[in-house]
């Protein structure tokens, strides 16, 4: 029996259609791949708090600008209170 007669299908369709897959796999695998570390990268680095223009003392003329509301919130001095 030949091919055709065993697959329903032509030798080169059913190359072609192995083709097709195979780029389908291999683009599912980067979309995975890719947003994976994504993710990864998302959840493991912290950044730290960098000298910036303070909120309200930028000055564009200069090219100075400042963060809308920045994400650092400055150290807190636990102060003692006399009601104590």
């Amino acid at each position: 029996m030949n091919e055709l007669a065993m697959t329903g299908r032509p030798p080169r369709k059913r190359a072609l259609t192995l083709l097709w897959l195979l780029f389908a796999a291999a683009v599912a695998l980067v979309f995975v791949a890719a947003n994976t570390h994504l993710i990864y990268v998302a959840a493991t680095s912290q950044p730290t708090c960098l000298a910036h223009v303070k909120h309200g003392q930028g000055d564009a003329a200069r090219g100075q600008f400042s963060a809308a509301v920045s994400s650092c919130a400055p150290p807190t001095v636990p102060h003692s209170s006399a009601t104590d």
